[in-house]
């Protein structure tokens, strides 16, 4: 399926054509349950697949141009004219979905990952911001404080050749699930920690946390019941082992 809206780069848009992107993309989609709300749909290359899911679908598109097109082209959809950043989600359970904007993914999934109901995303983003989310080659600080919460995973690479106008760098396939349950009760001190650890001194994590006030023998232990490496940084770490270096924390 092509579109054959061009898009705007001050917007940054990028629309996919890719057919393979495109299946795999709404496959992903298909694995969850619940309404869905589209992150800037465009010209509908993924919302006229995902309107054939049968499920109520929302889709948030800033631009007025392609939102009245959308309305047109597919009238099950509801079409909201308005930029995502503030659009008021959904307080039921929903699925989030969407190509995002490369420019705008920081200030994107930050918006997404603090807002509340939503059980699944999947989402297309720059390919090193999907890499690090997933924790790919070692996790980034915001992933690592929003973990004990979420689940990230990476699903693919998607080339820039997927997407027209092609953009500089090269997509990736990324799903967050909430947890059912979050692996630490604090959110606020949790991430105060995290964001202590990684910004901390010291040649490995175990001794950045001794420097940071917590029990040599504690972290010791935890670092061999964890089977954490001498030698770690805070980006090798997984969730769990995130979660249990904070119950060692006094």
């Amino acid at each position: 399926m092509r579109t054959h809206v061009q898009g705007q780069h001050e917007l940054g848009q990028n629309f996919l054509v890719s057919r393979e992107i495109i299946d795999a993309f709404v496959a992903a989609v298909a694995a969850t349950s619940g309404p869905i709300v589209e992150i800037g749909p465009g010209g509908g290359a993924l919302t006229v697949p995902l309107a054939r899911l049968g499920r109520p679908l929302t889709a948030v598109e800033i631009d007025p141009r392609l939102a009245g097109a959308l309305r047109r082209r597919v009238p099950s959809a509801r079409v909201v004219t308005g930029d995502f950043l503030r659009h008021r989600l959904p307080d039921v359970p929903h699925v989030l979905a969407g190509n995002l904007p490369f420019h705008l993914t920081t200030a994107l999934l930050r918006r997404i990952l603090r807002a509340p109901d939503w059980t699944a995303a999947v989402l297309l983003v720059q390919w090193e911001v999907a890499r690090r989310r997933a924790g790919v080659g070692g996790a980034s600080m915001m992933t690592a404080q929003w973990w004990p919460w979420f689940e990230f995973a990476l699903l693919r690479r998607v080339p820039a050749r997927a997407f027209r106008p092609a953009p500089a760098v090269d997509g990736g396939l990324l799903t967050l699930r909430r947890r059912d349950r979050p692996l630490v009760p604090s959110r606020a001190e949790y991430r105060a920690f995290v964001h202590a650890i990684f910004t901390g001194r010291g040649r490995g994590v175990a001794e950045i946390a001794v420097r940071a006030g917590l029990p040599r023998r504690d972290v010791a232990r935890w670092a061999r019941e964890q089977r954490v490496p001498a030698g770690a940084l805070p980006k090798d770490l997984d969730a769990r082992q995130w979660a249990a270096l904070f119950r060692v924390a006094p």
